[in-house]
């Protein structure tokens, strides 16, 4: 009976146990799914902020992929560069002659013309010049005068002594046949010693006279050659005079500086009143006319070619697209055509990617922006 009692008293221990059990899993359920409900109202009742922390990097991840995908794109039909510049024509100029300056006609950024009359030299000293270099030329042509005079006078001279020479020739060939005869004669006992003696002196006389008369028209002649060389001399003289004069004439002009084109004056480093040196820079004009020279990498000039068209970003205008095209591009690299190229054959090498000058120039006018040399740019050619 015992052993049946104990028995029964553990089925309801058991039992008891089980229904706590029970209850405690229905509570759990309970509690679980009342956690539920509570994390989904958590969930619909979060900050805006914290749902934005998952949707912006989402977005921002988007972008970027588009964007990516838009400058891979770009990057097949342009080619773009910022080591460019804008480039002109810069004229520096200098005076050709030395002088204090007398006349400043400029002043700083100032329009000029082509022809204007800009600074004006001391002419003083150089018109003194030409003039006595003009007295000079003058006495040259005088003296040509004189020398023409003279050889005419020889010229007459040698016509004369040849005249003598003719009839001395003619008397001494008279005076030796005369002397030949009255010697046959005085041989013969026909003729008296007093007609040979005569005739022999004749001859004498004849010979000298000839010979003076050789003589003289030697004189003429050397006389004439003579008036002749200083002749020569003088022209010479005349000639050199004559481009003396035309380079005191010179200058003399260079005196007065003018504009070679229009442009505006900029760098003067010159006053009223200096005195300036040959070729010494006094200011620079620089023309309207403008373009750009960009260093493109030698791996962008693939598929660039003269005539395609360019985009032209100026820092000076940063809303502004001017248009342009591919002009030229230069034979060498930027590093070959330097002063100094690089030696790559000695030492230890590291190869580096060079940059190619390609010029650019401008579609539109540009006349009304201040487009200056040495402004950054930032040109976009279409290869493609």
């Amino acid at each position: 009976m015992s052993n049946e009692t104990n028995n029964e008293n553990q089925n309801n221990d058991f039992q008891n146990n089980n229904s706590e059990n029970q209850k405690i899993e229905n509570k759990q359920v309970v509690t679980n799914s009342q956690q539920e409900d509570l994390d989904e109202d958590d969930e619909d009742n979060r900050p805006s902020y914290k749902k934005k922390r998952v949707i912006v990097p989402a977005i921002t991840a988007v972008l970027f992929l588009l964007a990516g995908i838009y400058f891979m794109i770009h990057s097949i039909y342009y080619q773009s560069t910022d080591d460019a510049f804008v480039e002109g024509h810069i004229i520096s100029m200098a005076p050709r002659v030395a002088g204090p300056v007398v006349q400043m006609l400029i002043d700083d950024n100032m329009p000029v013309k082509k022809g204007q009359l800009l600074i004006v030299i001391d002419p003083s000293d150089y018109e003194v010049k030409l003039a006595q270099t003009k007295a000079k030329l003058d006495q040259a042509k005088a003296s040509l005068n004189i020398s023409e005079e003279d050889i005419n006078r020889s010229e007459s001279g040698v016509e004369e002594s040849a005249h003598d020479v003719a009839s001395t020739s003619s008397k001494l060939d008279f005076a030796q046949k005369d002397y030949k005869r009255y010697s046959a004669m005085y041989k013969e006992g026909i003729s008296s010693k007093q007609d040979y003696d005569s005739s022999k002196t004749g001859l004498t006389v004849a010979q000298s006279n000839h010979k003076s008369a050789i003589e003289k028209q030697k004189a003429a002649k050397a006389m004439l050659e003579s008036a002749k060389a200083k002749k020569e001399a003088t022209l010479a003289d005349i000639e050199k005079l004559e481009a003396e004069v035309k380079e005191c004439e010179l200058n003399l002009s260079y005196t007065k500086i003018y504009a070679p084109q229009d442009g505006l004056i900029t760098n003067r480093s010159v006053e009223q009143g200096n005195y300036v040196q040959v070729a010494q820079p006094m200011f620079a004009i620089v023309p309207e006319k403008m373009w750009v020279v960009a260093n493109f990498k030698e791996t962008q000039i693939t598929n660039m070619k003269p005539g395609q068209p360019v985009n032209i970003k100026i820092d000076t205008y940063p809303g502004k697209k001017f248009k342009g095209r591919v002009d030229s591009i230069q034979r060498a690299t930027g590093a070959k055509a330097s002063l100094f190229p690089p030696e790559n054959a000695v030492g230890s090498y590291v190869k580096i990617v060079q940059r190619v000058p390609v010029k650019i120039v401008f579609e539109e006018d540009i006349s009304k922006y201040n487009i200056v040399p040495g402004l950054s740019v930032v040109p976009e050619v279409k290869v493609k």
